[in-house]
């Protein structure tokens, strides 16, 4: 007996199977975030910071992530580590069903289907669900672009530009990689198919502009801080002679560090995928391609070309439709990053590289810290606190918030060097006492307060708390 072949969805019939697994998947991620046992990392307590005063821009990216955080946690009524990382799972569920709804105009409702699995279950999608990053918040609307420009390619309808051009305007105000999407609008436009006209391309710069307007008129008030940084972070922009510090083996590991982000069989399948050059891969090469040379001249993130799989996850499905075994080895693999990584959260304890410090050892420690932070300054009269590290004063203001006391960095020599030397510098005209927590003895004699950072992100880095006048801080030794 030969039993017929199921009849894949027609229409939007995908939509309920698409979305079913989504909500399924994301539902299950909320209910183990609220187990999550890890402290927030420096870059997300400051992103909660931001999100604490509404700005057109901040020191290190542009405003989108703020505002998101600002908003959740206010509708929530609740500053918890639940609700500053509740956002990502959902952004990522949004990012799957539109790239579904690209999948099935470029192929098939089954493909469809399969891509919102597929993307959902991604290692850096179940990451992105656990952590708040900018990556994540730039994701639903850089994949909405890319469904938009599909359609202004099918119909040239102006308002698929104009709303292809406001999407990626949001998309940059999570993040500036967002501009790789309008790379690939340029290139391809080099095929027919992937012409707009060039009134479209008009609409869909102009629309964009005016998107990313507010931010680019902060940046312009305050001496371009965030692409200055940006900048920074690219590194051989400065150097004078970026070719002296070639290393090719920086370049291996970030395109090695790939097969992780994406999962092995998901990006072995792109990269056949792109050997015939479809459409596309416009856009996915560009930062592809950009941050494999970033790393050959510098260093480069694992997470800096994410930009690529939104496009990438969607043809590597093309590709694998036709494998079922390989589509559900992918499946597989990725599942056990999906389950593996909530436990090491809930559980940070029990998993440990040298049976010493934990796995996740950078998450852990932060709150404990600040609360020993927090009581010596109480104990000393609630002094204000001066701390030389980022890293101390993020979780300061986060774990701190409510503890009545002030907060500072120290006093920036030439451009600041964070956000906080640029909000939060040290007052000149602060007298009395004040607790300095620094890894650095202070320049005239004081006697340490212990603290404890054994097991966590702070272990080994001799941290302690000197009780001194404000005038020994800038005293020469």
């Amino acid at each position: 007996m030969t039993v017929a072949p199921i009849e894949p969805p027609a229409g939007l019939a995908w939509l309920r199977p698409a979305f079913a697994i989504v909500a399924a998947i994301t539902l299950l991620r909320w209910v183990l975030l609220a187990f999550d046992q890890t402290d927030l990392y420096v870059d997300e307590a400051q992103y909660w910071l931001w999100g604490q005063e509404f700005a057109f821009g901040y020191y290190s990216k542009p405003p989108l992530i703020g505002w998101l955080i600002g908003a959740v946690t206010t509708l929530a009524g609740s500053d918890s580590i639940f609700w500053v990382r509740m956002p990502g799972a959902f952004l990522h569920a949004a990012t799957a069903l539109i790239l579904a709804a690209w999948a099935a105009r470029l192929h098939s409702p089954h493909v469809a289907i399969l891509t919102a699995a597929a993307y959902v279950t991604l290692p850096f999608a179940a990451l992105g669900s656990l952590l708040i990053s900018t990556d994540t918040v730039m994701a639903p609307f850089f994949a909405a672009a890319l469904l938009f420009h599909h359609r202004l390619t099918e119909t040239r309808a102006p308002r698929f530009a104009l709303l292809a051009g406001a999407a990626i305007g949001v998309a940059f105000l999570a993040k500036y990689a967002a501009i790789y999407f309008l790379i690939g609008v340029a290139l391809a436009a080099l095929r027919r198919a992937g012409r707009i006209g060039w009134a479209n391309a008009a609409l869909l710069l102009g629309a964009f502009a005016v998107v990313i307007s507010p931010n680019i008129l902060w940046n312009l008030s305050h001496q371009f801080t965030t692409l200055s940084h940006t900048v920074d972070n690219v590194g051989w922009v400065r150097s004078d002679s970026p070719l002296s510090a070639l290393h090719p083996w920086g370049a291996l590991e970030f395109f090695a560090s790939q097969f992780a982000v994406a999962g092995p069989v998901i990006f072995a399948a792109l990269l056949l995928a792109l050997r015939r050059l479809p459409m596309q891969a416009a856009f996915i090469l560009p930062a592809l391609l950009v941050v494999t040379v970033q790393a050959a001249l510098g260093t480069a993130q694992a997470n800096w070309a994410v930009s690529a799989y939104f496009a990438g996850s969607v043809l590597a499905v093309i590709w694998l439709s036709p494998y079922p075994r390989a589509l559900w080895a992918s499946f597989l693999l990725n599942a056990v990053f999906c389950i593996g990584l909530p436990l090491l959260v809930i559980f940070p304890a029990a998993f440990s590289l040298n049976g010493t410090d934990p796995v996740l050892a950078r998450q852990l420690g932060r709150a404990d810290m600040s609360r020993q932070i927090i009581a010596l300054a109480h104990q000393s009269g609630d002094v204000p606190v001066l701390a030389d590290s980022r890293d101390i004063l993020a979780d300061l203001f986060y774990t701190g918030a409510t503890e009545g006391l002030a907060y500072y960095a120290p006093r920036p020599l030439g451009r600041a060097a964070n956000h906080y030397q640029q909000r939060y510098p040290l007052p000149e005209a602060l007298t009395g006492q004040i607790l300095l927590v620094s890894a650095l003895p202070p320049p005239c004699a004081a006697q340490p307060l212990p603290l404890n950072a054994e097991g966590g992100a702070y272990r080994g880095r001799g941290l302690a708390a000197y009780l001194v006048p404000v005038e020994c801080v800038y005293a020469k030794p």
